[in-house]
C-alpha cells in the first residue's frame, strides 16, 4: 500500500512550529498504518529527542533560536530519525516518504537523517545550524 500525507493536518502542525509567538518548537510526523500524520508536539527540544527510540522512524520540523550578538534568529531543521531496530524495508521506504514530508515542510535550513542518539544532542543540530546560516560576527568578540 502506497504511503500517503495528511497534508491539511501537517501543514497545520508545521505553521505552528514557524510561529514566532507560538511556544511550539517541534512536531513530529509519524506513521498512522499507511498515513503520515502529525505526532507529538511540544516546547522543549529534551522531549523531542525522547520521541526518537530505537523501534521508531519519524520525521521532525524544529525551530532553533541561533544567531550571534548582532542578530538572533529562527533557523529550521528537518529531521529524520530512522531508530536502530527498524527494518531494513522500512529504512529504505523513509527515504521515499520523506518527499511526501517535503511537500508540506517546505523551509527549512538543513536536513537531517539521523539514526545515532548522539546526532540529536541540541548543540550539534545548533552547530551545523550555524554553518549553514552564513555570517557570524562572533569572530569581532575572540
Amino acid at each position: 500500500m502506497a504511503t500517503r500525507i495528511d497534508k491539511e493536518a501537517c501543514r497545520e502542525a508545521y505553521n505552528r512550529v514557524r510561529d514566532d509567538g507560538s511556544a511550539v518548537i517541534w512536531v513530529t510526523f509519524r506513521y498512522d498504518g499507511a498515513t503520515i500524520v502529525p505526532g507529538e508536539q511540544g516546547a522543549e527540544y529534551q522531549h523531542f529527542i525522547q520521541q526518537c527510540t530505537d523501534d521508531v522512524r519519524l520525521f521532525a520540523f524544529v525551530r532553533f533560536t541561533t544567531g550571534d550578538a548582532m542578530s538572533k534568529r529562527s533557523k529550521f531543521a528537518l529531521i529524520t530519525w530512522i531508530g536502530e531496530n527498524v527494518s531494513g524495508l522500512q529504512r529504505a521506504k523513509t527515504g521515499t516518504d520523506k518527499t511526501l514530508v517535503k511537500e508540506v515542510v517546505q523551509n527549512f535550513a538543513k536536513e537531517f537523517v539521523i539514526s545515532d542518539r548522539k546526532e540529536l544532542e541540541e548543540d550539534f543540530i545548533k552547530s551545523e545550524l550555524k554553518k549553514a546560516g552564513g555570517a557570524n560576527y562572533d569572530a569581532q568578540t575572540e
